[in-house]
């Protein structure tokens, strides 16, 4: 295992830190170092390029280090806070304003870990009440997203074909390795063509005007059902990802529930987003775009177990958890 960069380790240290931090959590995804200290959260980006997602330069981790700030400021203005840069002084890391040849992230309040969703779930507390509330959020949210012929484009066929036809290129080399059967492959590759070949599906989402700028990333890691729901993460890094048909957006939160064994609360979720947008074009495409989120966390769990800097525990679970994500995705084919 890689050692972790010399200002992330710095920066693992409570004396780091301006304001109060006993003890500082270190998180990894693929993409980001996320440092829970204190009442606050930083979070950093690696630097990767998979392609549709590139941080491979300082400039371009400090442009979407503003682009997610800007983005989230959406649906959490109360949590997102400000661009943070960092710096050396003899053989410590500290956190300042301004710019900085080190490195950029972005500070976040911290929100009460017990009312994250996950937590929730886990704790089999999740009930219709706090779906009636997420999407008591959601509703107005796409109402007024952003909308223009631009983002209609990518609500077309061949783009949506994209954005899902890639997964399995990125994918192709892990299959038979562990959590990607070549059947599973095949099938959901051959089930997603199939889907874009009929063209009339995402034209007639276009022409309801269904086509917005989404949150992109919508599922139980990224909610807080705290005072108030707290919806954060979206993404920032590449657009094509947030301008979506919004049924790709719910249809992420209803796999979510799906993958946790909440099949009832997933279909009511979807009930009530139906009847709250009066969208039922929504359950056109449900299962097309379940399919496609639970295979791109798939292959997230794939990403994130060869990172070479993650412990072998993170790696194992990843591999699990990509597992039951490749089952639940070819499920979706044969509904």
């Amino acid at each position: 295992m890689n050692t972790l960069p010399e200002f992330i380790a710095s920066l693992s240290r409570p004396e780091s830190y301006p304001h109060p931090v006993e003890h500082v959590q270190l998180i990894q995804t693929h993409i980001s170092y996320v440092l829970v200290a204190g009442d606050f959260v930083y979070k950093f980006k690696k630097p990767v390029d998979f392609g549709f997602l590139d941080f491979s330069t300082l400039e371009k981790r400090k442009a979407c280090c503003e682009r997610e700030l800007l983005l989230n400021k959406r649906l959490c203005p109360d949590i997102y806070l400000n661009l943070v840069g960092v710096q050396k002084q003899a053989t410590t890391y500290s956190l300042i304003e301004g710019d900085s040849d080190i490195e950029y992230g972005i500070q976040m309040r911290r929100m009460p870990e017990n009312m994250m969703m996950g937590n929730v779930i886990a704790r089999k507390e999740l009930d219709r009440t706090h779906i009636d509330r997420i999407v008591e959020v959601l509703a107005p949210f796409y109402r007024g997203a952003e909308s223009n012929e631009e983002i209609d484009s990518f609500g077309t066929a061949q783009s949506v074909g994209v954005n899902v036809l890639e997964n399995f290129d990125q994918t192709a080399s892990f299959v038979d390795q562990g959590a990607l059967d070549g059947k599973q492959f095949q099938d959901i590759k051959a089930y997603a063509q199939a889907v874009l070949l009929d063209e009339k599906l995402f034209e007639d989402r276009i022409k309801a005007g269904r086509i917005r700028d989404c949150h992109g990333d919508l599922y139980s890691a990224n909610i807080c059902l705290a005072d108030k729901v707290y919806i954060y993460d979206c993404i920032e890094f590449n657009d094509r990802f947030r301008y979506n048909d919004v049924t790709c957006d719910i249809a992420f939160l209803a796999m979510d529930l799906d993958y946790h064994g909440l099949e009832d609360l997933s279909n009511y979720c979807i009930d009530r987003f139906v009847a709250h947008t009066e969208d039922p074009g929504v359950y056109d495409l449900l299962d097309f775009y379940k399919c496609y989120r639970a295979y791109v966390r798939g292959k997230i769990g794939l990403f994130t177990a060869a990172d070479p800097q993650v412990t072998e525990e993170v790696r194992q679970s990843s591999l699990e958890s990509a597992s039951r994500y490749f089952d639940l995705a070819h499920r979706y084919t044969k509904k």
